[in-house]
């Protein structure tokens, strides 16, 4: 999908780029479906750098600009949480500043025991945000625990969408999908 704006192309591309330079391994993998790959598009490589974390922020922000009253993003911790925080920081420039959250794999069991962190999400309109996605089950328990906190998911939104499911799985849920990079822009092939 490409950005709306020349500058937000520029930085896609740039983004484009460094995945392949850097964030793309060949050889054998198990995903975290259990399906095996090829390759692996370790987006986790970039998220946490500096040179793409504020690009990310603007072409995911942008990928979701036209979504009415989003208070906050993010999603199943590890891979949700950089990309909902570059959002958050690059959204105080814009005239929609947004909140971020984390939602953990399991509700703590000490303290306050909650299993979402960060902005409170109840009674709000909210996206799931993901690195990649293979079968998409890792938004979807994200969205379980969102629904559940009384949040109204809207959308998930990937950078990188593998084109192996994702998508039919979270539109079977009645969600929007959106991501802003496929396969065939990093010159790869579905598996």
């Amino acid at each position: 999908m490409a950005a709306s704006t020349p500058e937000l192309e520029a930085d896609r591309q740039a983004l484009i780029a460094l995945i392949n330079e850097e964030a793309v391994f060949h050889g054998d993998f198990t995903l975290s479906s259990g399906k095996k790959a090829t390759y692996y598009v370790d987006m986790r490589k970039l998220t946490l750098d500096h040179r793409a974390a504020p690009a990310i922020g603007r072409i995911m922000l942008d990928l979701i600009k036209d979504i009415p009253d989003v208070a906050a993003v993010g999603g199943l911790t590890l891979g949700a949480d950089p990309i909902a925080n570059a959002m958050m920081h690059e959204s105080v420039r814009t005239d929609r500043p947004l909140d971020a959250f984390v939602v953990r794999k399991e509700p703590k069991d000490h303290g306050r025991g909650r299993q979402i962190e960060g902005a409170e999400v109840e009674g709000k309109r909210v996206v799931v945000v993901e690195d990649t996605s293979t079968t998409g089950q890792s938004p979807l328990k994200a969205v379980e625990a969102l629904r559940k906190a009384g949040a109204e998911v809207v959308a998930v939104a990937t950078i990188v969408d593998r084109s192996t499911g994702a998508q039919a799985a979270i539109e079977a849920e009645g969600l929007e999908w959106r991501s802003a990079i496929v396969l065939s822009d990093l010159g790869l092939d579905p598996q």
